[in-house]
């Protein structure tokens, strides 16, 4: 259930400028954004799996706590990386 080495480069390769550079917080909210998309998934499958459930809690939560870092640091990447993700309307 969790995302592979492959796809985690394809996300950081898309969302920053270098591959190797995982601690941006876009690459980093781009990477929660597939998890949770997969969680999400795997959900509508496996309804009562609890300990999933609680997952996409904490990383939904980690999420929201990258992006209102990013809002209040730079406005500029944060809307970016909205607009890329489309996570807001």
């Amino acid at each position: 259930m969790s995302l592979t080495a492959e796809t985690k480069k394809e996300v950081f390769k898309k969302h920053n400028s270098k591959e190797a550079d995982t601690g941006t917080a876009e690459g980093q909210i781009a990477l929660f954004t597939a998890k949770i998309a997969e969680i999400t998934e795997h959900l509508k499958a496996n309804k009562k799996d609890l300990a999933s459930q609680r997952a996409l809690v904490l990383i939904v939560g980690r999420r929201r706590r990258l992006l209102k870092y990013l809002h209040s640091k730079d406005i500029e990447r944060y809307r970016a990386i909205i607009k890329k993700l489309n996570l807001r309307k």
